[in-house]
């Protein structure tokens, strides 16, 4: 089991990848539809601002428990954010 992100396959990284522009895609598209400012989720869910933009562009993941408290002020499942 690889250690380092620079030893995972290509694929494996790709897939990551993609993983978090889906989820990134689905916060910003429930954070429009609620009518919330990135501030303001990032302030309800506890993560900055800056993690929160970061997520938003795929550029960053986030833990699980994370990834709950958005669920939570987006009124979401949290499958509803990974779908």
């Amino acid at each position: 089991m690889p250690t380092r992100r620079d030893q995972v396959d290509p694929e494996q990284q790709e897939r990551w990848a993609e993983s978090r522009r889906r989820v990134g895609a689905n916060v910003r598209r429930l954070r429009l539809e609620r009518g919330l400012t990135q501030e303001a989720l990032a302030l309800e869910s506890g993560l900055s601002r800056n993690q929160l933009i970061e997520l938003e562009h795929g550029r960053r993941g986030v833990l699980f428990e994370r990834l709950d408290d958005l669920a939570l002020v987006l009124r979401v499942s949290v499958a509803t954010l990974v779908q």
